[in-house]
């Protein structure tokens, strides 16, 4: 192998020319869905403090706060829902509630903007008043069947008020292949099913808990959510959604799963998501605030690090912002 002097890489990165030349494009705005917060009322949009330039929006204001991101052309977005209190019941009945935020916000979009892809995310832990994922049984857990027969009846929902894809994040055994077979006896085999199949249990998603109301009461997520200490059985969450039917899996959080993703990639030919989670955002946010990078820059490298480890697509609370994040420095 010859080396120095005869070999001098500087060259194939001397100038912008060059580099523009054998670097690979940063993500379009195609690939990047932006997660949305909607709850009951109008001309609502309440900022989220740990998630700076986020908000809880009524379906009114955010059709109006939607214009700039789809005429960047984004691919699409991801709604969570929020529940008023009173509500709230310990099987999350309102999750599955045609008149609930989420299925109106779904309907609204689709008549505003029908080209964007329109994801919904399927959970009951902001519908329960006790925070978990599902019923729970006596001893404090999780009823793992019961959970997929209510996120059943939520995605397809989801699926009648005319969402493009659902996303089922429970973490609950069976609850891709109980959803798929649910959306196929209501007609709607054409909604996708994006599962987060590999998402762990992690200390990143404090400001979306706050965001969406939604933190357990007692207890945590570690019974269902995968364990980060061990990746074997991450994976093969991921390679069991699969089986049962997803069309897309998805690693969360992204940036602290860069190798758990790198390692998904070759073993399945379905698309990848990365949830670049609330914790990864505002933390960039909160180095800049203090002067340790600029935004722009660190944001640009982190989404190209999730690129690089094999997302198809990338759902990030950036990709409201896209247009002012790649202007310049791409």
């Amino acid at each position: 192998m010859k080396t120095y002097p005869e070999v001098r890489l500087r060259r194939l990165r001397l100038t912008a020319e060059r580099r523009r030349l054998f670097d690979e494009p940063l993500p379009g705005p195609e690939k990047f869905i932006w997660p949305v917060f909607v709850k009951s009322g109008r001309n609502i949009k309440e900022p989220i403090d740990t998630l700076p330039g986020q908000f809880r929006y009524s379906i009114d204001t955010l059709l109006r706060d939607l214009e700039k991101p789809v005429r960047s052309g984004i691919g699409g977005i991801l709604v969570f829902g929020l529940s008023d209190s009173h509500r709230k019941d310990r099987h999350g009945s309102e999750a599955w509630n045609a008149r609930a935020p989420v299925q109106q916000a779904v309907k609204a979009i689709k008549k505003t903007y029908p080209q964007l892809m329109v994801f919904t995310d399927v959970c009951l832990c902001a519908y329960t008043g006790h925070g978990h994922c599902g019923p729970l049984r006596r001893d404090g857990q999780v009823d793992n069947d019961a959970a997929c027969v209510s996120l059943a009846r939520t995605a397809v929902s989801h699926a009648e008020a005319g969402a493009d894809g659902v996303a089922p994040s429970a973490m609950m055994d069976g609850q891709v292949l109980t959803i798929r077979q649910a959306l196929a006896q209501a007609g709607a085999d054409d909604t996708l099913l994006m599962s987060y199949s590999t998402k762990f249990a992690s200390s990143l998603y404090g400001p979306f808990r706050e965001a969406e109301q939604s933190a357990p009461q007692k207890g945590d997520r570690q019974g269902y959510q995968a364990s980060y200490r061990d990746a074997a059985q991450a994976l093969r969450e991921s390679e069991l959604d699969e089986a049962e039917g997803a069309d897309i899996l998805m690693v969360k959080p992204a940036l602290f799963y860069l190798d758990v993703m790198a390692r998904l990639r070759p073993t399945t030919r379905l698309p990848i998501a990365a949830y670049n989670v609330s914790g990864e955002y505002s933390m960039l946010i909160a180095a800049a605030d203090r002067g340790m990078g600029d935004l722009n820059a660190m944001v640009r490298e982190s989404l190209f690090a999730i690129r690089r480890a094999g997302a198809d697509l990338i759902i990030s609370y950036w990709a409201s912002r896209y247009d002012s994040i790649f202007a310049e420095g791409g």
